[in-house]
């Protein structure tokens, strides 16, 4: 198990190119399911969740071969429909091959993914919405087993925006018979990816993006040539280290239109953001402000940018509110950040973040992804050595992020622990 060594300190400079956003590739590697044939994304990033999102498409049954950043899924010979508990329960995104497989196959098994570090997140929606469209659901030691001669078009109103949700059903209805409206969906871009590359696919798709999507079913669907879209919480954590170092960090593949509220509150904070030939650039302040924020569901502030945010208003001048309304248990870093010297108090879902005149390298260790983040964000404006230890958390979302930070002027390294 590696851990991760960082001599804090340095402004960081340059320019960096982000990978393609895991959020945006597992629904896509799911979305193979759908049809026959040999399909091909590109962009893929390199990360423990798409290797677990390989090896269940090939428990299932497919053909995979991963190289230079694509992957080559063949799909004609599926003959599982079991997604097991051992891979289910490393990575929650594994429960989207239920919609593809109960509309092209008619029946699926899939493990509960249970509970997770940062909340339940229950996957109810995706069940009451399935069974709208007419499955048979039935929960039997564990596995959700649903099953349908052929799932029929629906109005489906979701309690909450859920981004996995909204995807499953969206797949679900790709090739169901009549139309299925999806109320009060998602509108995360990487909704708007995967209902591209349903498109490229032959799916009759309106409105992704939106709170309402429309899917006219079809009958069947031909394999898809895809490249995953930029990954937008990647890309605001290298504009946030800018603003916590001082330094000019210019993100190559960063879209602005996906990060509007990040980038409001990096310019409340007193970074400056500019555009650049396709390159987001952030300037840091000499001076860091506090700003509140709270989470929200897309267009609002991404709850994947909160622990990363919080690590910037331990230095800020004043004091900062963060609140947390998407997922409970989120506030698991506050207890690391306060080891490096932050001042933090958490009442309910709400963090109070006075700001200090600097952090202090220390041992900590990383409970989640976007914890994992926060924590070397601070060790990179900390004074002295900061080693985090559990980044296997961090290998699941980020790829080759200390070799990224290098090329910025970090002195961060990767040794076994």
């Amino acid at each position: 198990m590696d851990k991760l060594i960082i001599h804090g300190g340095r402004r960081l400079a340059g320019e960096v190119t982000v990978s393609g956003a895991k959020n945006a590739a597992l629904p896509l590697l799911f979305a193979t399911l759908l049809a026959p044939g040999p399909h091909r994304i590109g962009n893929l990033p390199r990360l423990r969740d798409i290797s677990t999102a390989e090896r269940l498409l090939a428990e299932l049954g497919a053909e995979v071969e991963s190289s230079n950043g694509s992957v080559r899924v063949a799909t004609a010979q599926i003959n599982s429909m079991e997604a097991p508990y051992d891979l289910v329960r490393t990575m929650r995104a594994s429960v989207l091959v239920l919609g593809p497989l109960l509309a092209r196959y008619g029946r699926a098994r899939v493990s509960l993914p249970g509970g997770c570090a940062i909340g339940a997140r229950p996957i109810n929606l995706h069940l009451k919405g399935l069974e709208a469209m007419g499955a048979e659901i039935h929960l039997d030691h564990g596995y959700v087993e649903a099953r349908a001669t052929r799932l029929q078009g629906a109005r489906i109103y979701l309690d909450i925006p859920t981004v996995g949700g909204t995807e499953n059903l969206m797949m679900a209805a790709t090739l169901a018979k009549g139309v299925t409206v999806l109320e009060n969906a998602a509108r995360e871009p990487e909704i708007v990816d995967l209902a591209k590359a349903l498109l490229g696919m032959g799916a009759r798709i309106e409105g992704a993006g939106t709170d309402t999507i429309s899917i006219e079913g079809v009958e069947e669907l031909a394999p898809m040539d895809y490249l995953v879209m930029p990954d937008r919480i990647e890309a605001g954590t290298f504009l946030v280290a800018a603003a916590m170092t001082a330094g000019r960090v210019g993100v190559k593949g960063g879209c602005s239109e996906h990060m509007e509220a990040l980038l409001s509150k990096l310019e409340e904070v007193g970074a400056t953001v500019a555009t650049e030939a396709q390159t987001l650039w952030v300037t840091g302040p000499e001076e860091i402000n506090s700003v509140n924020i709270k989470t929200q569901p897309h267009p609002g502030f991404p709850t994947d940018m909160q622990a990363q945010f919080m690590a910037l208003m331990a230095l800020g001048k004043g004091t900062s509110m963060i609140t947390e309304a998407v997922f409970e248990n989120r506030f698991m870093h506050v207890c690391e950040l306060q080891r490096m010297g932050a001042d933090i108090s958490i009442e309910g879902h709400t963090a109070t973040v006075k700001g200090v005149a600097g952090l202090l390298g220390a041992p900590v260790m990383a409970t989640d992804l976007r914890a994992s983040a926060s924590l070397v964000l601070a060790g990179l404006a900390a004074d002295n050595t900061t080693e985090i230890s559990r980044i296997y958390h961090l290998d699941r979302g980020y790829e080759k992020l200390e070799e990224k930070f290098r090329s910025l002027g970090a002195d961060i390294e990767r040794v076994p622990a």
